[in-house]
């Protein structure tokens, strides 16, 4: 018995509401790329219809949402706990001196007596920080300490580019014996130049001034950062100067232009440490600011400590207000610093 045209009409339009249903969310993977969302983690891959794979069309996940990624890297080896928690006791370890001058800042010495050093104070007691504060100055120590911190950073900086760029990029001989002798520079001990450097800057009338701890930091962190920023420069393209040479851009609008803005994470870790650096130091500065009105905040700490006698208490608020400003210094620029230190990780 042969079909009717009914019944052919009836099988076409069947196909045809098959064909469009099955058809409408199928997304070609070709598309992903042309501003369409990509459709990764699909259920299946649907068929040609002859029985062999239709390459490049995939259904989508029914909720939209995109797949778990069940992939191995995805899942935390007991390799990766025990790292984790290393690294969380090495934090708490670091932490704990801070900890315990926090705690022990706000007790009473009669309160650290009975308790010890360990235990929270049972009320706030603010008489150590108010008593520092008042003898030694604290606001002056605070400016005299950012003056020659800041000063160092930012002259040590200056002075570590234009050393590193003659000798990274410049064409100087014995650029290597050049930077042996910076890395030795930096390796002398600080004990070892208290005596001629007292000596020359006594003979200069530069001794119990500012402007000697500048000059001193200033070549100390200078040999280092030369030594640093020689080998970043070392590697850097040549191509780039060549079409700045090219473009008619001399040696320092070479270095203006070009250098100094592609560098400028690092240049920003260098300053972020120098001026940490310097406002802990304390040997050089002990030795050379003998003024009350010059001295920075650790040698203010110390000196007050042997000539007053210091109860714990008020030697932990002394510590306190000591660190607060480099630890406030260090949270405004983390990201600096972070990104700094991770700009060359990707190209």
């Amino acid at each position: 018995m042969s079909p009717t045209n009914a019944d052919m009409h009836t099988a076409r339009t069947h196909t045809e509401s098959i064909t469009t249903r099955d058809a409408a969310p199928l997304t070609p993977l070709s598309a992903a790329g042309a501003g369409t969302v990509p459709l990764v983690g699909a259920d299946r891959v649907l068929g040609d219809g002859r029985g062999g794979p239709r390459l490049g069309i995939r259904r989508p996940n029914r909720t939209g949402r995109p797949p778990r990624d069940r992939s191995p890297q995805a899942k935390k080896t007991a390799k990766d706990w025990i790292w984790l928690g290393l690294a969380i006791v090495f934090g708490l370890l670091v932490a704990v001196p801070f900890i315990l001058i926090l705690i022990n800042s706000f007790k009473s010495p009669a309160d650290y007596n009975t308790s010890g050093p360990l235990m929270l104070p049972k009320e706030l007691y603010f008489d150590g920080i108010v008593t520092f504060w008042e003898r030694v100055d604290f606001p002056q120590k605070l400016w005299n300490s950012f003056i020659i911190s800041g000063s160092v950073a930012v002259l040590a900086v200056a002075l570590s580019v234009l050393n590193a760029y003659a000798l990274g990029i410049g064409r100087v001989k014995y650029r290597t014996g050049i930077l042996l002798l910076f890395l030795l520079a930096d390796l002398i001990p600080q004990e070892a130049l208290l005596y001629p450097l007292y000596y020359m800057f006594k003979g200069v009338g530069l001794y119990d001034t500012q402007l000697a701890i500048i000059i001193i930091f200033t070549v100390i962190q200078a040999a280092f950062g030369t030594y640093l920023l020689s080998s970043v420069f070392g590697t850097f393209p040549k191509e780039v100067l060549e079409a700045a040479a090219l473009d008619g851009a001399g040696k320092l609008r070479t270095l203006v232009k070009v250098v100094l803005p592609i560098s400028k994470g690092t240049l920003s870790v260098l300053l972020i440490f120098f001026f940490i650096w310097t406002w802990n130091e304390f040997l050089i500065p002990l030795t050379f600011l003998i003024s009350n009105d010059n001295q920075t905040v650790p040698v203010a700490i110390t000196t007050l400590q042997g000539d007053r006698l210091m109860d714990v208490t008020t030697t932990s608020a002394s510590a306190l207000l000591g660190v607060i400003p480099t630890l406030i210094f260090f949270l405004i620029f983390q990201r600096t610093l972070t990104r700094g230190i991770t700009a060359g990780a990707v190209k």
